[in-house]
């Protein structure tokens, strides 16, 4: 019976381990690697692994998803030397909406809209000959 016993002790301590791996180990044929972080919707970058595309004179609209179908267009990048107060109250007279200068630690005034102004924006830009249509980036869905 010592004999037994012992056979049975042996092999209900493997079949623990056996359970004991199934339940740590990942499951077959799915490893996930992560070589960094990309935001997939930002369209500021060269190639898969993220690295920043060189674009610091670039003029960049964005469209946001605020809450149901209400959006948000932000206007970047503008040079400096405008008068931000100016353009803002020339495109909530043109646009009809609503707007905001809100200031950024890292990219300086951003402009915000109520709506989806993009192609308005960039046409006003164009039209003022505020900016070249090859500084203008237009980013959204």
């Amino acid at each position: 019976m010592s004999d037994s016993g012992a056979a049975s002790a042996v092999t209900s301590s493997k079949i623990e381990q056996k359970r004991t791996k199934a339940k740590n180990a990942p499951p077959s044929g799915s490893t996930i690697v992560n070589f960094g972080t990309v935001d997939p919707f930002s369209q500021n970058f060269d190639d898969d692994l993220g690295q920043k595309a060189v674009s610091q004179n670039k003029i960049h609209i964005r469209i946001q998803q605020r809450n149901g179908r209400k959006t948000l267009t932000t206007l970047q990048g503008l040079s400096p030397e405008y008068d931000f107060k100016l353009i803002l109250k020339a495109f909530k007279k043109i646009f009809a909406c609503n707007g905001t200068i809100v200031e950024d630690k890292e990219h300086g005034k951003v402009i915000q809209l109520q709506g989806d102004q993009r192609r308005n924006i960039m046409e006003f830009l164009l039209d003022q000959e505020l900016a070249k249509k090859s500084e203008i980036e237009v980013h959204g869905f």
